[in-house]
């Protein structure tokens, strides 16, 4: 038993333990205090060895679930009735969901300097040009800049604010275009949290072109571009190849 593998190498016991906690972590029993550690919660000392079970606390980790499953207007498959590339798609769909919220999580503990220079990698690596960091003191709101061509005649302001529940409010985003130059029309205001409806609506109605990125938007992006997270494991679906049967060959 503790030799068994999954199709991608990995021991077994290793990968239902990494399971077992991620579900216990979504059913709020256990937290990870630092990296390398999981601490059992209140709630999880409270709850009884009968409640601690994937169907007692499934209610929860399918509500963690949920408003991805609806922004994406997709539904997890019935088991008994999906097929195995169905239950192939909603398990990829699972572990690269799972991914994005550690990543969310991971981005709000890190030093808000450090999530700074995290967007100006993360743009970077979308093809935008290279990049300015501003002074930590003084910068007027502005946290990075960038050059959109070599010799910097185009200009993108960005703005990169780590919270964890605050919404990015109204007067953020009118600080945020108050502290933009006159030589640049565009901007980028990214948090980890999301933005308020009068927020949303100053950036449209504004003279510049600002971009929100919430955390949703956010943890796509990086896992789009592999910034922060790399590729674990690669399986291969192989399928019949007609064209090797009907061949002169054999």
């Amino acid at each position: 038993m503790l030799q068994q593998t999954t199709k991608s190498g990995d021991r077994l016991i290793e990968n239902r333990i990494a399971w077992g906690k991620s579900y216990l972590k979504k059913g709020g029993l256990v937290h990870y205090p630092q990296r390398g550690f999981v601490q059992i919660t209140e709630k999880g000392k409270s709850a009884s060895a009968e409640s601690v079970s994937l169907e007692n606390i499934q209610s929860d980790v399918i509500t963690f679930y949920e408003s991805e499953n609806k922004a994406q207007g997709a539904k997890l498959p019935v088991e008994n009735s999906a097929s195995p590339q169905d239950l192939i798609d909603s398990g990829f769909e699972q572990i690269e969901q799972e991914i994005k919220d550690e990543l969310l999580l991971k981005l709000k503990e890190v030093d808000p300097y450090a999530f700074e220079k995290i967007i100006l990698i993360l743009l970077k690596k979308m093809g935008y040009g290279d990049f300015i960091e501003t002074s930590k003191s003084g910068d007027g709101g502005i946290d990075g800049i960038i050059n959109e061509d070599q010799l910097g005649l185009e200009k993108i302001y960005i703005q990169a604010k780590r919270y964890n529940e605050n919404k990015v409010r109204e007067t953020d985003i009118r600080n945020f275009i108050g502290a933009m130059s006159g030589d640049t029309r565009k901007g980028i205001f990214v948090t980890t949290s999301s933005f308020d409806e009068k927020a949303k609506n100053k950036a449209s109605s504004a003279h510049h072109t600002i971009i929100l990125l919430d955390g949703s938007k956010l943890v796509d992006l990086m896992h789009k571009y592999n910034v922060g997270v790399q590729t674990k494991n690669v399986y291969e679906v192989k399928a019949i190849d007609n064209d090797f049967f009907d061949s002169e060959e054999i």
